[in-house]
């Protein structure tokens, strides 16, 4: 097999995902059936952490379990990565006594560098400029409440952060529109978020306009990990970006409300809006392991029949 990453959302095709999403679902109807699967039986997943996670440990541990093979944990606090071993040697050793890694940590250079020097395949659970898992997750959710999401509009409210980076590719592999809206001075910036065209997301100004007609509204927190000591000013520039009912009433009807967690509610999203009929971010935080077991099954053994 070929050694593939998945290391930025633009790493695999519209068809691939396609297969993913459908693997997906078949993964999860599996496991609410408590029908054991367990086609990584003997494999290995090492998962390293420089960011906190919740969400993102969780998912990959019982996933990778759940599939019959082991996951361990590696905190660069508690390792040689956290005292100056470089990356690429790391890289060596790591992927010859294991079959896949997660990394999730600063710099998305720390992660193309490991991948660069790595024999198994790398997973991007998340960086500064990325979080492909995670719209991978949201995708799937969307597909799971409203169908394709080809053609449709997802608004972004909020900071132009590693989120809304890859929802950006997203649009652009799918074929769908992003409407983003961020305060001054937190703009998207194409060469960052990794885009190679603009023809599937517009900037507004006013986060009512961007959310006007849109099939899905999303944020985040305002002070991503990483960037606590701009938090002060962050709470004054964003103070009108918190999506509310208002923001909701104006996009479609049947538009859905969702946010990769953890939420602060008063702060980029109202308490009414979060814990409301048109939120699924309890489904959204859920598919992170269903999705997540598509994919490492996809990277371990290719395409499977069902």
């Amino acid at each position: 097999m070929e050694l593939r990453h998945f290391l930025q959302f633009k790493d695999f095709s519209r068809e691939e995902f396609d297969y993913l999403f459908e693997r997906s679902r078949w993964i999860k109807d599996k496991f609410k059936r408590y029908e054991p699967y367990h086609p990584l039986f003997d494999r290995t997943l090492v998962m390293i952490f420089e960011k906190a996670s919740t969400r993102t440990r969780l998912s990959f541990e019982a996933g990778m379990q759940q599939l019959g093979g082991s996951a361990i944990y590696l905190n660069t606090r508690d390792s040689q990565l956290g005292r100056g071993e470089p990356v690429e040697d790391a890289a060596q050793v790591i992927s010859r006594m294991s079959d896949i890694v997660m990394i999730r940590t600063f710099e998305q250079d720390i992660i193309e560098r490991f991948a660069a020097h790595s024999r198994v395949p790398v997973i991007n659970g998340l960086t500064n400029e990325y979080h492909p898992c995670q719209i991978l997750a949201d995708i799937f959710t969307y597909i799971e409440h409203r169908g394709s999401i080809r053609g449709k509009t997802v608004a972004w409210v909020g900071d132009s952060n590693n989120m809304c980076n890859t929802w950006l590719q997203a649009a652009e592999v799918l074929d769908f529109n992003v409407h983003v809206s961020t305060p001054p001075g937190y703009e998207v910036e194409p060469e960052r978020a990794g885009l190679y065209g603009t023809g599937h997301f517009e900037q507004f100004a006013d986060p009512m306009q961007a959310c006007k007609g849109a099939d899905l509204v999303t944020t985040d927190v305002w002070t991503s990990m990483g960037f606590e000591a701009e938090n002060e000013a962050r709470m004054k520039a964003f103070a009108d970006w918190c999506v509310d009912a208002e923001m909701m009433a104006v996009a479609a009807p049947d538009a859905l409300f969702m946010h990769c967690l953890p939420a602060h509610r008063g702060e980029e999203v109202t308490a009414e809006v979060i814990d409301g009929p048109q939120s699924v971010v309890w489904d959204e935080a859920e598919n992170r392991l269903h999705v997540q077991k598509a994919l490492l099954e996809f990277l371990l053994l290719g395409r499977v029949k069902a």
